[in-house]
């Protein structure tokens, strides 16, 4: 099989990079309705893709399947996400040599969120208690990895402050991570002092901005309380008035994401990755919309 091009390649290209993130369904109905949206959105042409990875074995087997799907039926280069949760060192050694097999040469690593119902995260016996380590572990494995890795623009909701946070970010650069990606953010103002102070600690690398359509305020919010970020007022109050029109819902979403990445363009960020919880209406609006 035809290894995929390394992402950092493209973001040497010295051109803004779209991206999208999906995630892998509980049953064979959703991998159907997935293997639609991707249909649609082949017409995006987005640079790469990822695919999330189920924390304690919930969808890890589907992120196998979903990747090769979307790398083999519609010739995107996909990044798998692979986490520390639940694995030894011994296994994640032998999920990267399965990825590498298999054709993928892009990587998110992440330390991973707890299991649903527990409270923190646990290091498994034999296994790695941080990112920096998995990143580590990888390019150990496979050299021509490119390996991407999360930045928090608001802080990790686990580290004690913005400092600590930047100090645990800049390990997992220096241990080999090619980029970052944003978690979500609502005001750009947050990236761009996020940026800024990324450069001063010395991280150098492409800054991501992570980028989620808003689709309903009760959503908007449960995402942004597992994530630490905050939520604009004019945001929120755009969003009440609307009440539970979901196609005011969706306008407004689209507009305001549009209008962040028009900005975020504009002021030099290396591209885009869209948040789109496996819908394609909102990500073709906003290429639609940036094309116009």
């Amino acid at each position: 099989m035809t290894p995929d091009r390394p992402i950092s390649d493209l973001f040497a290209q010295r051109r803004p990079l779209r991206s999208l993130e999906f995630f892998p369904p509980k049953d064979d109905a959703g991998v159907e309705a997935l293997r639609g949206a991707a249909t649609a959105l082949r017409r995006m042409n987005p640079d790469f893709v990822s695919v999330t990875y189920g924390a304690g074995g919930t969808t890890r087997d589907r992120t196998a399947q979903v990747s090769a799907m979307l790398k083999a039926e519609f010739g995107f280069t996909v990044m798998p996400h692979l986490t520390c949760v639940g694995h030894s060192r011994a296994e994640l050694t032998d999920l990267a040599d399965r990825i590498h097999a298999g054709g993928f040469r892009n990587i998110m690593t992440l330390r991973g969120d707890p299991p649903k119902g527990a409270a923190e995260f646990q290091v498994t016996q034999g296994g790695l208690r941080h990112a920096d380590e998995l990143v580590s572990l990888l390019k150990a494995r496979h050299s021509d990895l490119c390996l991407g890795v999360a930045g928090y623009p608001e802080k990790h909701p686990e580290a004690s402050s913005l400092d600590l946070d930047l100090t645990n970010l800049k390990r997992k650069v220096d241990a080999g991570a090619a980029f970052v990606t944003t978690q979500l953010f609502f005001d750009n103002t947050v990236y761009y002092r996020f940026v800024e102070r990324c450069r001063t600690a010395g991280i150098h690398v492409p800054i991501v901005p992570g980028i989620m359509p808003v689709l309903s305020l009760k959503q908007v919010q449960r995402f942004t309380q597992m994530c630490g970020a905050s939520l604009p007022q004019q945001l929120i109050t755009r969003l009440e008035v609307a009440a539970e029109n979901t196609d005011v819902l969706e306008t407004i979403g689209i507009d305001w994401a549009l209008t962040q990445i028009r900005g975020l363009l504009a002021n030099g960020a290396p591209g885009y990755h869209l948040y789109i919880m496996n819908r394609a209406k909102g990500a073709l609006a906003l290429t639609a919309g940036l094309a116009a």
